[in-house]
């Protein structure tokens, strides 16, 4: 995966990366369990910027890597149940363990837009996309976002891995990249490189 040239200032977090499961009953609200996982996903992605987890395995460590780690960790300690049948689709549409970048945006998530009023509206767990062009082809890269469910408490983050095999995870705030990240990287609707903000799909409502 390409490696971004983002200068983002890294945060840590004091959240464990993997923590005892816990499992609530399946009969809790819609969301109180989103709450949780949403909560859970984002602690376990900001964990990552201060040690790599040894569960995730270095073999994945890549944007999509990132994602797929934070959301199986996420239902892992509330909603193991969930995870007896694979979270993603393949090409095919058919459950799978694996997917990358390409085929986690259009078979597990949802695109909900490109503009600044769809970024106001996102949560912890959605992701922001690009597609470059490089001589290879085409290449996708994701980025994770972190938001306390309270706005006021603090702004969005991304978290992301850059794809280089033994690269740090970086993170920074998500509105500064619309005017401090290379232009290829901004997450703006003038921007072709940008895809938009996407959405599990299992999390729409």
């Amino acid at each position: 995966m390409l490696a971004l040239t983002l200068t983002l200032a890294l945060v840590v977090s004091t959240a464990p990366a993997s923590a005892a499961p816990v499992t609530p009953a399946l009969s809790a609200p819609r969301e109180a369990r989103d709450v949780l996982l949403r909560r859970e996903l984002g602690q376990v992605a900001l964990a990552q910027l201060d040690k790599f987890d040894p569960l995730w395995h270095p073999d994945q460590r890549d944007c999509a890597g990132l994602v797929r780690f934070a959301y199986r960790s996420a239902y892992r300690r509330f909603f193991p149940e969930r995870l007896e049948h694979p979270l993603w689709l393949d090409v095919q549409g058919r459950p799978t363990e694996f997917a990358d970048a390409e085929t986690l945006l259009t078979h597990s998530f949802v695109p909900l837009g490109r503009d600044e009023a769809t970024a106001e509206t996102l949560r912890t767990g959605d992701v922001v996309a690009f597609r470059q062009e490089q001589d290879s082809g085409l290449v996708f890269h994701l980025m994770l976002v972190v938001r306390p469910e309270d706005k006021a408490h603090a702004p969005a983050r991304v978290v992301y891995h850059p794809g280089e095999k033994g690269a740090a995870v970086r993170t920074g705030v998500l509105n500064r990249l619309a005017t401090e990240a290379p232009l290829e990287w901004r997450p703006v609707p003038q921007n072709t490189a940008f895809l938009g903000f996407f959405r599990f799909k299992e999390w729409m409502q």
